[in-house]
């Protein structure tokens, strides 16, 4: 069997070790295909948040406690940053996650794309499945906030890091999408995928950008394989992050069904075949779509691994 994972954030890096699990209980071939919409380039190097949190989380190298960066970091780069008073001062790099940054903007800038420069990266760490950037090309999210009386678009990050999300805050923009093409090995992986599913990331800021790289839309979108999504959304909350203030922006229901209705079925031009909600969302329906209940709680690899049982189970191929 053949799996394609659509993720991004730290849910959907916590998923995927679920994803692992099962594929080889089952003998699955597993390709993630990452969000690169907050990738970033800060003190000139090329930060890639996403490809980062699930190689990791994978390579079983992520921090527990805080859910992104490297266990054991040490900040001693950022402290002299701090002191040369280096802009911006809002973001901050750790000693560890500089090393990754200094190789992956030592490759790119030698023109490699970021297909090749992940794959160098995870010959390190063996994360046990193939993981793609959504496209090799430049794809970042910008949010058009109120900020200082000024309304402006920013950076991803700047708006979440910096900011925390608590500006007023309109609309999200995924700069360079509609130009972008899938990168090196994400068409194939969707064209002879089995199932694809979609991992509980922010629907907004990690499903979304994507999905707006078009030629791999719409080869998710036409092709045969089933495509199941696993809802963020636990009993009206999100589990972590910021997808509440994210739904809220779009005007979306924070709910499995709001999160569930804006994928929409495939009936309705949309992008979903199934949708996995958790018990306590059981009873929600999704105009064309099958739903099913089960606990979605990933409070370890076990649990998540019987989450994505059932997400298979719900696309008809387990």
């Amino acid at each position: 069997m053949r799996i394609v994972v659509l993720t991004g954030g730290i849910g959907g890096a916590r998923f995927l070790v679920g994803v692992r699990a099962h594929a080889r209980e089952i003998g699955a071939d597993v390709t993630a295909v990452v969000n690169v919409g907050d990738d970033v380039r800060m003190h000139g190097l090329q930060i890639c948040p996403d490809l980062d949190s699930v190689m990791y989380t994978l390579g079983g190298a992520a921090d527990p406690e805080r859910g992104w960066g490297r266990v054991g970091e040490t900040w001693v780069v950022k402290e002299e940053l701090a002191r040369y008073a280096a802009e911006p001062t809002w973001f901050g790099l750790g000693d560890k996650d500089t090393a990754t940054h200094l190789v992956r903007t030592t490759m790119l800038n030698a023109g490699y794309p970021l297909s090749a420069v992940t794959a160098a990266l995870c010959a390190r760490w063996q994360p046990g499945i193939t993981m793609l950037p959504a496209t090799d090309d430049r794809l970042e999210t910008h949010v058009v906030v109120d900020v200082e009386g000024e309304r402006k678009a920013i950076h991803f990050q700047e708006w979440w890091v910096r900011y925390r999300g608590d500006v007023p805050t309109h609309r999200f923009v995924f700069v360079g999408a509609e130009a972008a093409k899938p990168a090196a090995g994400v068409l194939e992986a969707i064209g002879n995928a089995d199932v694809v599913l979609v991992a509980p990331s922010n629907p907004v800021v990690s499903i979304a950008p994507i999905l707006a790289v078009p030629l791999l839309k719409e080869t998710v979108l036409d092709g045969p394989a089933p495509v199941v999504g696993v809802s963020p959304i636990i009993g009206g909350a999100a589990v972590r992050g910021m997808a509440d203030r994210c739904l809220a922006t779009l005007g979306v229901e924070v709910s499995a069904a709001g999160v569930g209705g804006l994928y929409a079925g495939r009936t309705d031009n949309g992008l979903l075949d199934g949708w996995l909600v958790d018990t306590a969302d059981e009873g929600t329906t999704i105009p064309g779509v099958t739903t099913r209940a089960v606990p979605l709680w990933m409070t370890d690899e076990a649990a998540t691994a019987r989450m994505v049982a059932a997400a298979l189970e719900l696309a008809g191929v387990a």
